[in-house]
């Protein structure tokens, strides 16, 4: 990277896609009849899924094809160890086929086969321990270690849980009753998560593929610097917006980072932003992509299976804290421009806001029609089918933004290879590849699910919790939000929320809490696991860009985003706060307080910014010690949803702004 340009070097670049690789497997890149063959294979797997989601496809059938066909494309696109990279060995034809005729025996069996769970057959198990297995090392290949091993000791506790000490012992279950109930029922692996992966998460893979191949990412960055420039805040607002745009196309907070980072941290060293708080602010509008409508992330989809309600309704659940989290980013970036003394700077861009605009804008046709068609009463696998569609076609509409280049239709290109090399086959392609870590860790986390239903790990885990908080709600939110963290520390946010959904959210929802807010209590702080050390991969990429310190990074990126990752406290421990949900369900909003979830949602707004304020220091000028502790102390009144906590919250705000505006001239920068 060049001191004097600020410019972006391959080593960086290079260091950034390890993070992803980390994140997201490190694949083959291979070439020739093998790389046809992949590609063949991942088209065949996005059409099969976009076939289902238009017509009926029988649940086991979906759930087992959907599984076999992960299986079969991770054994083939991930090696073994990185020794054999970019060659297919022997033994991973093997395991591919082995995951097809696994999958392929349990559809055989039909009700014969799943009516026998409690007493299966030689061959049953055989298949089940296979599958079982077969799993762990796709988890591993595609993931790393940790999850194989966390999944593995749950399948232990199913084991040995009569030789556990109390209160976490339990009769304890031989490998024929655990495989027949994980592998021959739909409660273990074929189970909700991979319910979820095979109708939805596959789908919303596909359309952000075929979002990205139109041009889509290129367009929202464009827009935002154009739409942000020229201002002291110019720099901060654009990767706020762009992080936001670009959610939909990349369904990644990694990716969404490096993508972002690669384009705005020339433009953030030039205006001022030292390596480390550069970092920290790309890592939190990456992790921002994870929580923002139309999309959120791939346990977004897992809430609404969970909770059996519409998509559209965890969409609606999310618009409060998802402008909360945005409005915390944006009073940072107004702070840094005053904090470090930033200049007005006018981005470079190609073309004008209007140009860009009237030239692309169906691109955002293609976000806000997810919404429209649910709105319109389709259920959420056939919206974003719908809008997958509208995509392709509006994509027509310029020819540098077109799936097909225009040239096969006016006959200049043979049909079949002007097909075969557009950008169409290739999202396609994109679509399945890129879906292959998460619906193999739902695959995964079906087994986790399957153990704790069958051993009723859950209830005591939230009986534990609630002796340990001796009744107190808030005691009880406390520990479930460190448990998720510590989990979110070891295994990505898919993960982290199902493995908490099954064993932490029953302890709140027996104190009281409604089912959905426990719910969303813990998919945000499932979500810290993309800035929280050892999985900090969204800041450890942006340092790799940066030059910063990993480390110093994610310290900088939970400084950004620490405000609005305790607005879930609202929500949980007071009934006037779940008003920042909307109630949880369209129906309700019908009879909705409006007065009482503005005033909840302006109290817990008042507290972001108190909090802002005193994690930068600074709010009109640079704050002393005592101003700072009295912001500090302000926001998590005011985060506590009561009365006397947000009058105390108010009064100290207004107390400490004018101290700041009578104690004299503002701190030079």
């Amino acid at each position: 990277m060049s001191e004097d340009t600020g410019q972006v070097s391959d080593e960086a670049l290079s260091r950034a896609q390890e993070y992803i690789e980390e994140e997201e497997g490190a694949a083959h890149r291979l070439t020739g009849w093998r790389a046809r063959f992949i590609t063949l294979a991942a088209v065949a797997v996005s059409l099969f899924h976009l076939y289902g989601a238009y017509d009926i496809v029988p649940t086991h059938v979906m759930r087992n094809v959907h599984v076999a066909m992960v299986l079969f494309l991770v054994y083939l696109l991930f090696p073994v160890t990185r020794r054999f990279r970019h060659r297919i060995m022997w033994w991973d034809v093997a395991a591919a086929l082995l995951s097809v005729a696994v999958c392929a025996y349990a559809l055989w069996g039909g009700d014969d086969f799943t009516d026998r769970n409690t007493s299966p057959n030689k061959w049953d198990i055989a298949f089940g321990i296979a599958l079982i297995v077969l799993l762990l090392e796709a988890m591993r290949r595609s993931m790393g270690w940790v999850l194989p091993v966390v999944t593995a000791c749950f399948v232990a506790y199913a084991l040995l849980g009569a030789q556990l000490p109390a209160p976490w012992t339990h009769k304890g279950y031989d490998i024929g009753r655990l495989v027949g109930h994980l592998y021959m029922t739909l409660e273990g692996i074929f189970g909700v998560a991979v319910d979820v992966s095979s109708s939805l998460i596959i789908l919303f893979t596909v359309f952000g593929a075929f979002l990205h191949y139109t041009g889509a990412g290129k367009f929202y960055i464009d827009f935002s610097f154009a739409a942000m420039g020229g201002k002291p805040t110019g720099a901060g607002r654009t990767v706020v917006l762009a992080s936001f745009l670009l959610g939909g196309p990349s369904g990644s907070g990694v990716a969404t980072t490096v993508t972002l980072g690669s384009v705005a941290w020339p433009m953030l060293a030039k205006v001022g932003y030292e390596r480390n708080a550069a970092g920290g602010l790309l890592a939190a509008g990456g992790l921002g992509a994870i929580i923002s409508p139309p999309v959120l992330g791939a346990a977004a989809f897992l809430i609404a299976e969970f909770l059996k309600i519409s998509y559209l309704d965890v969409l609606m659940m999310a618009v409060i804290p998802t402008l909360l989290f945005y409005f915390a980013l944006f009073l940072m970036v107004e702070i840094d421009a005053r904090k470090y003394g930033m200049g007005a700077m006018a981005f470079a861009t190609p073309e004008s806001l209007w140009s860009l605009t009237r030239k692309y804008w169906f691109h955002f046709l293609s976000l806000v029609s997810i919404i429209a068609f649910m709105l319109w009463g389709f259920s959420p696998v056939l919206s974003v089918f719908w809008a997958t569609v509208v995509t392709v076609v509006t994509s027509f509409l310029r020819r540098d933004t077109a799936l097909v280049p225009y040239d096969l239709f006016r006959g200049r290109v043979p049909v079949w290879r002007g097909l075969w090399e557009s950008n169409f086959i290739q999202a396609l392609a994109a679509g399945s590849t890129g879906v292959l870590n998460v619906a193999a860790t739902c695959a995964g986390a079906g087994i986790i699910v399957g153990v704790v239903t069958l051993t009723g790990l859950g209830l005591k885990f939230s009986s534990i919790v609630i002796d340990l908080a001796a009744g107190s709600l808030f005691l009880t939110a406390v520990y479930t939000a460190l448990v998720v963290w510590v989990v979110g520390l070891a295994v990505p946010v898919t993960a982290s929320y199902i493995i908490c959904a099954v064993i932490a959210a029953p302890a709140l929802i027996k104190l009281g809490v409604p089912d959905f807010a426990a719910h969303m209590f813990i998919f945000y702080y499932a979500v810290l696991s993309e800035v929280s050390p050892p999985t900090a991969l969204s800041p450890f990429a942006a340092s790799a860009i940066t030059g910063g310190d990993p480390y110093k990074t994610t310290l900088q990126c939970w400084k950004y985003t620490v405000p609005a990752f305790l607005v879930p406290f609202v929500f949980v421990l007071d009934p006037a706060g779940q008003g920042l949900l909307l109630m949880g369900s369209s129906k309700a909003l019908a009879t909705a307080n409006w007065w009482s979830i503005a005033g909840v949602s302006f109290s817990a707004a008042l507290g972001v910014a108190a909090l802002a304020a005193g994690f930068q220091g600074w709010a009109i000028k640079k704050t002393n010690a005592v101003e700072r502790v009295m912001f500090l102390v302000a926001g998590f009144a005011l985060v506590y949803p009561s009365p006397v906590s947000d009058l105390l919250g108010m009064a100290l705000v207004l107390v400490a702004l004018a101290m700041q505006y009578f104690r004299g001239r503002p701190v030079p920068a």
